[in-house]
Order: structure tokens, then sequence, then C-alpha cells
């Protein structure tokens, strides 16, 4: 049961991981410090989905459900809800590549804004 539980964690912890490195960029409008997490996390997405490499979260999590004694992602809400997202069927190469330049490009686009709002200093209210 704790390694299940464990595998969960970790499938929970990268979907946590993509979304930050996908959208964290609008945290750095709030606090701008954020950018120091967030441009390494987001390069390192850009370049797991570029290069065809494999997370290393994806065999921890393989080798805890191994150790649960689990031989697939059958039964419970992460392994029917979450796992297809994280792990979606009948990837390519093709399509890694464009979801690497999609990071990139919103990525790009939200900086972009918040370097608009950063010159613009902070608002007055009138």
């Amino acid at each position: 049961m704790g390694a299940r539980l464990a595998a969960d964690a970790v499938v929970l912890l990268h979907l946590a991981f993509i979304a930050f490195a996908m959208l964290g960029g609008v945290l750095v409008a709030w606090r701008t410090r954020i950018a120091w997490l967030h441009l390494p996390a987001a390069a390192w997405g850009a370049w797991i989905e570029f290069s065809g490499a494999i997370c290393p979260l994806t065999p921890l999590e393989n080798h805890l459900r191994r150790m649960a004694g689990a031989s697939g992602y059958a039964g419970g809400f992460v392994e029917r809800y979450l796992i297809p997202i994280v792990y979606p069927a009948g990837l390519t190469a093709q399509a890694q590549q464009s979801l690497g330049a999609l990071v990139v490009a919103v990525n790009l686009a939200v900086y972009a804004w918040v370097a608009t709002q950063w010159r613009r200093g902070p608002r007055r209210s009138r």
C-alpha cells in the first residue's frame, strides 16, 4: 500500500511540475524571484519534450508501482484521470516536439507580459 501511495504521489508531483513548467511564469508577475525556479523548470520541460528523453519521475513511478505489485494503471482516481494527462496515449516524437514548442511559446508570451508589467511599474489607484 505504501509503494502505491508513493507512486500516486509521484504522478501528482509530475503533474504539478508540468503545470508549473507550462504556466509558472504567471507567478513571476506576482513574485519576480519565482523566475529563478520557473525558468529552469520550463527549460527542463522543453528539453525533455524536444529531446524525447524520459523524465526521471517516470521510471521512479514505474519502480514504485512494481514494488506495489501493480502491472498497469487500472483502478483509482489517479490512475484513471491523471495518468492519461501526464502520459498520453499515442505520443509520437512529432507530438513531443510540438509540446516542447508550446512550452517555449507560452512561456515567452507570459514573460513578455511580465516584462511589460514590470516596466510600467506599480499601478496607482485613482
